[in-house]
């Protein structure tokens, strides 16, 4: 479900480098739209040619004004539409016919309005694909190019000139949360290449510009607020692209629940799908997913001043004892590990640490470092050396302005000394504390993140050095099963099971019979007791009509059975004629899973796992597993349920066959890969035994498209 790039890099070049800027709309009031774009040029001495369209005024600031978008000369690489959307379609098509090279419309009132809105947001979107015009919008803020001090936003910005470090590039459909995620980040001295808020996203998306900072030398990292990702394949190729370059794209996806679903849709339009499914693709390419907007801040600032990932394993020295127990309990909560110091490491310890400090992790040095300064560097040294931890964390007290000159000289002057190769991330644990600026500017130089927030940086940690789970890569394709051909609805029971055990699911022994006799004899040939379930493609859930016996044991109760069953289904579905009834063998009780394998509408095949009754419904005990994951990575998921201990032997129950489980889910992949008319494959319950004793699918239904 790949799909291939819209816009060519030089449109998208002329957009977020234009050497010629239109602002339809401007104004000589600073607090107007148009007139803070012209102030943002302006303010950064923009050298580029500015066209001002304002068609009650002459001038503007001494620039002259022209009357239309008609006067406009031919080819301006990008106009800014600040004016009210009841104008806005009439303007794209005066610029589509001047030749204008990509759009920012700010207005809202499209797609996240009402039908009519969104049949305006459809008509800009036609002649932005007829025109080959790019639009950014509408409903949007805009972009900044920092490389060029190029502002194309009403948000007042002040010019901060990249000057050839690496820069961080913010991608977001919000246009408010680019804003103060760009604002946050330059607070903490760190740099930016581009924002872009794409808005509703009528003619060009985050995965448009995603594909032009992968190949633009001035970005190092990418921060994505997406809440719907109208182009899943192409992101995930991207993001695999990038993983390949080594460049780390950060995601906040909001849209978790039904609310801020439902949310994202007067926001901007977006119709974001299944988040449990984006998720379980999109970590697996190597995007760093984030649950809030302080996370996405944090591993952003955390990531760009490593060379690398922070790696598994923790190092902690503060000077709290009370500290070091809240950090163990959160470390725990959070899936952090804190490597236990070594013998090795324990003994080297000792010998630089006062008699009353024991040697561990985390290590709290009391207050001992105020008498001798010397202890951060000695033990610093011995920590950083330790393979076991992939990162470290100075938990410091500064109290005040005073204390703080104390301490910091002596730890930015070990850190120097040091270089560690592992990312050290400083965090004062006194918020609020008067701290030397040029401490904090020193401490950024070489590489470390300042914090005042302890449990941000763990939690930021523990989002960076999580391991990151295998990526199969691209879903796969194959050979339909030729008895779907010509097939449509919902395949009855007794035809899903057929290109089930097609595919290597195990099932029940079983017969489709037409009248009683056949299935006396069917009976005799499977062996009692026996499951009968009434069969037609109007009757996917038989159960609910009374089209279910369970149990049936012996000819005679096969007989009175095979009437009760036609009675109810009659008296419940008037008229319906049967297919048949499909006599199945009674299987032995083990423990129920239900498993799926489902084509999403917008990320393509997936499965889905989970413990059968109150677990899914009631815990959301639920996996999603990419539908070509290979069986022994779909086990290591199974193993993440959060009733997992059930397949390992709960309370003296024997392990399950985990194995099995796997290999039929695999199989489900398969199938479910192999014809995009599969909507749904459906097996509840899956019957799981002991380990070496297999699993048997129950009531396993194909829905087909």
């Amino acid at each position: 479900m790949s799909e291939a790039r819209v816009f060519p890099i030089s449109s998208i070049q002329r957009l977020l480098r234009p050497r010629s800027v239109a602002i339809v709309g401007a104004s000589a009031n600073p607090g107007a739209l148009g007139g803070c774009v012209l102030a943002n040029l302006e303010r950064a001495d923009y050298s580029g040619d500015i066209h001002l369209i304002n068609p009650k005024r002459d001038e503007i600031n001494g620039r002259p004004c022209l009357k239309s978008i008609q006067d406009l000369p031919e080819g301006v690489d990008c106009a800014v539409l600040a004016i009210p959307r009841v104008a806005v379609l009439d303007s794209v098509r005066a610029c589509a016919r001047r030749g204008v090279g990509g759009l920012v419309i700010f207005s809202a009132g499209f797609a996240e309005w009402g039908e009519a809105g969104r049949m305006e947001q459809q008509e800009i979107a036609r002649i932005a694909r007829e025109d080959g015009m790019l639009v950014v919008g509408p409903n949007c803020l805009g972009l900044v190019n920092y490389v060029d001090s190029i502002a194309l936003t009403f948000v007042q910005i002040p010019p901060r000139p990249l000057q050839g470090r690496p820069g961080i590039a913010v991608l977001s459909q919000s246009g408010a949360l680019a804003a103060v995620l760009a604002t946050s980040l330059i607070a903490r001295d760190l740099h930016i290449s581009f924002t872009v808020s794409t808005g509703n996203e009528a003619a060009s998306g985050v995965e448009d510009y995603l594909e032009y900072v992968l190949d633009d030398p001035n970005t190092r990292s990418v921060a994505m607020i997406v809440e719907q990702f109208r182009k899943p394949g192409r992101f995930l190729a991207l993001a695999r692209r990038a993983r390949e370059q080594g460049m780390r794209i950060l995601l906040l996806h909001p849209g978790r629940g039904s609310a801020a679903r439902e949310s994202a849709a007067t926001h901007t339009g977006a119709t974001p799908g299944d988040y449990r499914v984006m998720r379980s693709l999109v970590e697996r390419t190597g995007v760093i997913i984030v649950n809030t907007q302080e996370e996405l801040l944090d591993v952003t600032e955390i990531n760009a001043r490593c060379s690398a990932l922070p790696a598994p394993g923790c190092a902690v020295l503060t000077e709290s004892g009370a500290f070091k127990a809240l950090t163990l309990d959160l470390c725990e909560d959070l899936g952090l590990t804190l490597s236990p110091l070594n013998e090795t490491a324990r003994a080297e310890l000792a010998k630089v640490l006062p008699e009353f400090i024991p040697p561990g992790n985390p290590l709290d040095l009391t207050a001992q470092a105020l008498v001798d300064p010397g202890l951060y560097r000695r033990t610093m040294d011995l920590l950083l050396k330790e393979e076991d931890f992939g990162s470290m964390v100075l938990g410091i007290i500064l109290n005040d302005r005073t204390t703080a000159a104390l301490k910091l000289p002596h730890i930015i002057d070990a850190i120097r000394d040091l270089a560690p190769d592992k990312p050290v991330i400083f965090a004062a644990l006194d918020e609020g504390v008067e701290i030397p600026e040029h401490c904090v500017q020193q401490l950024h130089e070489l590489g470390v993140s300042f914090f005042t927030a302890a449990e941000r940086v763990f939690r930021a940690l523990a989002l960076l050095s999580a391991p990151r789970p295998v990526d199969p890569g691209p879903a796969l394709t194959g050979e339909p099963p030729t008895r779907l051909a010509g097939a449509a609805g919902v395949l009855p029971e007794y035809r899903s099971r057929e290109i089930l055990a097609e595919f290597g699911v195990a099932l029940p022994k079983g017969a489709l019979v037409r009248n009683l006799e056949e299935a006396l004899a069917a009976a005799e040939e499977i062996g009692y007791p026996l499951v009968l379930k009434a069969q037609a493609a109007e009757l996917p859930r038989e159960r609910d009509v009374g089209g279910l016996l369970c149990g049936v044991e012996g000819s005679e109760a096969l007989r009175a059975g095979w009437a009760r069953l036609h009675e109810g289904v009659a008296r419940a579905c008037p008229g319906l004629v049967l297919d048949g009834v499909l006599i199945e063998a009674l299987v032995s009780k083990g423990v129920e899973l239900i498993v799926s394998a489902r084509n999403d509408c917008a990320w393509g095949p997936v499965l889905l796992v989970g413990f059968g009754g109150a677990a899914v419904e009631l815990l959301q005990d639920l996996r999603v597993i990419p539908a070509n994951l290979p069986p022994e990575e779909i086990a290591v998921e199974l193993f993440r349920l959060k009733s997992a201990a059930l397949l390992q032997g709960y309370r003296g129950a024997p392990a399950l066959d985990v194995t099995a489980v796997s290999q039929i889910l695999a199989q489900l992949g398969r199938l479910i890969q192999s014809d995009p008319r599969i909507r749904e494959i459906e097996i509840d319950p899956l019957v799981v035994y002991a380990e070496g004793e297999g699993a048997v699918a129950l009531d396993g239904l194909i829905y087909l498209d």
